[in-house]
C-alpha cells in the first residue's frame, strides 16, 4: 500500500494539476480592454491575452515572488479607491458592531465547507508583506498588508479536483449598480505565497475605506483583481453561472481576466 500524501505533497500536486488546467481556460478568459471593432479582431485580441496567460504559466516560477519594500516606503496613507464607504444595510451593521457578527463563508466545490469569524482569522497563522499596488489608472501605493495565506484556507477546505477557480464575492455594489463586486483567481495563484485575505492595513485593522473587515492581496496582479469587503469564497469549474460569466466584475464590463504583473 502507498503512502498517503502528505500535506505540502498534496498541495504540490493540486498546484501542478491547476497549472496544467489553467492553460486550457482560454475559453473563460475576457477576450480584450474596452475593445471596440469587428468580432474577429476581439478574437484575435483575446488569443493574445490566452498567450500570455499561458506563456507567464510556461516560463514563471509558480512560486516567483513579487517584490517586497521596506517600512521606509510605506505610504503615510494608503489610496483608498473604487467603493470607499458602503450604504448596504448588512454591511453598516456589521461596521456598527465592529464586525462581531461578520462571517466568511467558504463552499463550492470543496469537501468541507465553512465558517469562520474575524476573530478565528485572526487566531490563524498569518503572513505580513509589504507591497506595492499598481492600479489600472496608473497609480501606485506602497503598503503593509497582514493577514491568512489563502493557501491555509484551501487546505481546510480541501478542494474538490474539479475547482479551477476562487471566486471572491464582496459585499458592495460598486459606484451604486446592480451587481455585486466579485473577482477571481485560477487555483496556482490562490496558492501563491504572497496571496492572503488581509485583515490589517500599516499595524492596524484594516479600514472600511480600504476593504475592512477583509480584502484580497494577489500581489502579482494589478489592483482591480484586490477584491475588498470579502464575505465569501466559491470554488467553481468556471464562471459561466455568475453575472455575465467573464470572472471579475470589470471584466464582465472589458477588462482583461488575466491582470498579471
Amino acid at each position: 500500500m502507498s503512502k498517503p500524501e502528505s500535506s505540502e505533497q498534496n498541495r504540490s500536486r493540486r498546484r501542478f494539476l491547476s497549472g496544467v488546467v489553467a492553460l486550457g481556460a482560454g475559453s473563460v478568459l475576457a477576450g480584450c480592454d474596452r475593445i471596440s471593432g469587428s468580432a474577429s479582431v476581439k478574437r484575435a485580441l483575446g488569443s493574445v491575452e490566452q498567450l500570455t496567460y499561458k506563456a507567464q504559466r510556461l516560463i514563471a516560477s509558480r512560486q516567483s515572488l513579487a517584490q517586497e519594500f521596506d517600512k521606509s516606503q510605506i505610504a503615510p496613507v494608503f489610496r483608498p479607491n473604487g467603493t470607499t464607504n458602503p450604504q448596504e444595510g448588512y454591511y453598516r451593521a456589521w461596521v456598527a458592531n465592529d464586525f462581531a457578527d461578520w462571517r466568511l463563508t467558504i463552499d463550492g466545490l470543496v469537501e468541507e465547507p465553512m465558517t469562520l469569524s474575524l476573530e478565528e482569522l485572526g487566531a490563524m497563522p498569518s503572513r505580513t508583506q509589504i507591497t506595492r499596488h499598481d492600479c489600472v489608472e496608473g497609480w501606485s501605493c506602497i503598503g503593509q498588508w497582514t493577514g491568512v495565506p489563502l493557501a491555509d484556507l484551501l487546505d481546510r477546505v480541501r478542494p474538490r479536483d474539479q475547482a479551477r477557480f476562487v471566486v471572491f464575492h464582496c459585499a458592495d455594489h460598486t459606484y451604486g449598480g446592480s451587481d455585486l463586486y466579485y473577482e477571481s483567481l485560477d487555483m496556482v495563484e490562490s496558492y501563491h505565497p504572497q496571496t492572503i485575505l488581509a485583515y490589517a492595513l500599516n499595524d492596524a485593522a484594516l479600514p472600511v475605506a480600504n476593504g475592512a473587515p477583509l480584502r484580497l492581496r494577489a500581489e502579482r496582479q494589478l489592483g482591480y483583481k484586490q477584491a475588498k469587503y470579502v464575505m465569501r469564497l466559491e470554488l467553481v469549474e468556471s464562471f459561466k453561472d455568475i453575472q455575465r460569466g467573464k470572472g471579475g466584475y470589470w471584466e464582465d464590463r472589458g477588462y482583461n481576466w488575466w491582470a498579471g504583473i
